[in-house]
């Protein structure tokens, strides 16, 4: 099937893809419409909001910053913070915050994600945003539980990450990004500056909502730079890509040291490094990151060992499962480790096993919900794009998504209604709690 039917089945405008093979970029090329009014064509130079894919750059920029003495990994953040510090509580006196832990997920900390905000309207300081003090539209970033004993997502924790790179490098973060990241790796075409320069607005990406309206004003912007501010290409990530794999193959990065690269990519608390989702993957290692924000969705995967990955860049709510079959296509085509799409017989849907399954779940700090409408099953969480998904039986507790190698495993109780679900995808299993 034609990738232009694709796009048009799952309502997104463009799509921006860039494969590394043999550890160099050998295609990158866009498809569709930046914006569907003026019917702008996307370009391979277009750019795309990254969202959390951002904390995988600002995590280099960091360990960077420690590799030149500037930070370290494993002291109190305290000691490294300024103009503000994270309260202390009674989770803080058993174990400290820590730069390691802040780049992990580790630390406790709350604020799972951030809303954005409209291009018109005030926009807070990142010390707002730590006390979630107006205008910040989120929670004030705290510890709710005892550092380094659990993985946890959180936004929150990479703003502070990004107060004490700041206080380190005694410069403004999309400057300070620049010089660490962006120009030694020839990422030319990617930013973390809260306002795009004028040129640069008209290779922008239109922001597009599930149900095909554009995001008023575009799109929104984000104070908290290093959890989501990052503008980019494929083609710039790749190189980000690149130089991980270069590095972690003995041959030191353009940014990072052979030993910090191994330190980036091994997991600490979860299947997840100091940035990175980490998977291994027979003799190596697979490494990645999604990216959400309003009306944008993306996704890279390189692989340690086999000099192979994609970029994949959308600018829709709906692109995750378009995202999820091109790397499907690429993994096949490229002849992939995995990744490559699994086949799988659905059994006929019953609205019994359906209804024990529906209901509202928290998943990885996140609302998940699983919808049943008569014989069919839907699951949406805003952890993988904002449109639903429908579920597949395999059997009364077990379901899977024909568009990506997701599955969820429902733990039935007594009452033969689910308590929770363990998600899998890429090679990851994530864990949800039903909430009453």
């Amino acid at each position: 099937m034609r990738l232009s039917e694709r796009m048009a089945f799952h309502k997104v405008p463009a799509v921006s893809i860039a494969v590394i093979n043999n550890g160099r970029v050998e295609w990158a090329r866009a498809y569709g419409e930046l914006d569907t009014d003026k019917h702008t064509p996307a370009q391979a130079g277009s750019l795309f909001q990254a969202g959390s894919i951002s904390k995988s750059v600002s995590a280099m920029a960091a360990l960077r910053l420690v590799e030149q003495g500037k930070l370290s990994l494993d002291v109190d953040a305290n000691t490294q913070l300024h103009a503000w510090q994270v309260p202390a509580n009674q989770f803080t006196r058993q174990s400290p915050v820590t730069l390691r832990r802040l780049l992990n997920h580790s630390a406790g900390m709350t604020v799972h994600g951030f809303y954005g905000y409209a291009r018109d309207k005030p926009v807070p300081s990142l010390l707002q945003v730590l006390e979630g003090q107006a205008p910040a539209n989120s929670d004030p970033v705290r510890v709710e539980s005892t550092p380094g004993s659990a993985w946890k997502y959180s936004g929150g924790g990479y703003s502070v990450a990004q107060l004490m790179m700041i206080e380190a490098g005694k410069q403004p973060f999309p400057e300070l990004l620049q010089a660490l990241v962006l120009d030694p790796l020839k990422m030319h075409d990617s930013t973390f500056a809260l306002t795009l320069p004028p040129a640069w607005q008209t290779r922008a990406a239109t922001a597009y909502h599930s149900d095909g309206a554009a995001v008023v004003g575009n799109w929104h912007l984000y104070p908290e730079s290093a959890a989501a501010a990052l503008w980019t290409t494929p083609a710039d990530l790749a190189r980000f890509v690149i130089d991980i794999q270069r590095a972690q193959n003995g041959t030191s990065g353009k940014v990072l040291s052979s030993a910090m690269t191994s330190t980036m990519l091994r997991p600490e608390l979860g299947d997840y490094g100091l940035g990175l989702f980490i998977n291994k993957v027979g003799e190596g290692i697979r490494f990645g990151h999604s990216g959400s924000t309003d009306g944008f969705r993306a996704q890279f995967y390189g692989y340690t060992h086999t000099g192979q990955g994609v970029v994949v860049m959308t600018n829709s709510d709906n692109g995750g499962s378009l995202i999820d079959e091109i790397v499907a296509s690429v993994a096949t085509v490229y002849g992939w480790p995995d990744l490559k799409p699994v086949e799988r017989a659905a059994i006929a849907a019953d609205p019994a096993a359906n209804a024990a399954v529906a209901g509202a779940y928290q998943l990885l700090g996140t609302p998940a919900h699983v919808t049943a409408e008569g014989d069919r099953l839907y699951f949406q969480s805003d952890l993988f794009g904002a449109a639903r998904m429908e579920l597949l039986a395999q059997s009364k507790s077990r379901f899977f998504m024909t568009a990506s190698d997701m599955t969820l495993d429902f733990q039935l109780g007594a009452d033969n209604k689910a308590g929770g679900f363990s998600l899998q995808r890429g090679g990851s299993t994530y864990e949800a709690t039903r909430q009453e």
